[in-house]
């Protein structure tokens, strides 16, 4: 956090890698949309076709700064069992199949931001959102 400078709004958002544009969701975060629009998709051209989530901290003087996440681990599953959507009733419908190699490389790559001590902690985090989209893992 910048020395001296009053928070006057925390905003967690997602947008399309390399591409956010101004609109309703930047402006309720009242800062310079064109500036963060302009870093933002700077910082993320890399990651072209996935998701960012992102937190923006805006300050009185309307200067920010913004912290990326991971994409969402519902969409990297849906993305590696092959599926647009996930099953209405996950108990009872499988929408798809993962291999246990392919969530050991999701909880990988998640690390960073989740709550997790070692990888197989975090591959039980991937493992229940599987679960609860109807993704089987083999």
């Amino acid at each position: 956090m910048a020395k001296g400078k009053k928070v006057t709004k925390v905003c967690k958002l997602q947008f399309l890698a390399g591409s956010a544009k101004p609109g309703p969701a930047l402006a309720s975060a009242g800062i310079n949309m064109p500036q963060f629009c302009s870093a933002f998709n700077d910082a993320t051209k890399d990651r072209k076709g996935d998701i960012v989530p992102v937190i923006i901290t805006a300050y009185e003087d309307k200067s920010f700064e913004f912290v990326l996440k991971t994409t969402p681990a519902a969409v990297m599953l849906k993305k590696a069992a092959g599926i647009s959507k996930a099953a209405a009733t996950p108990k009872k419908q499988v929408a798809g199949k993962i291999t246990k190699d392919q969530l050991r490389e999701i909880a990988e790559y998640k690390m960073p931001d989740l709550n997790a001590n070692d990888i197989e902690g975090a591959m039980n985090i991937i493992a229940g959102t599987a679960r609860n989209m109807g993704i089987v893992i083999e």
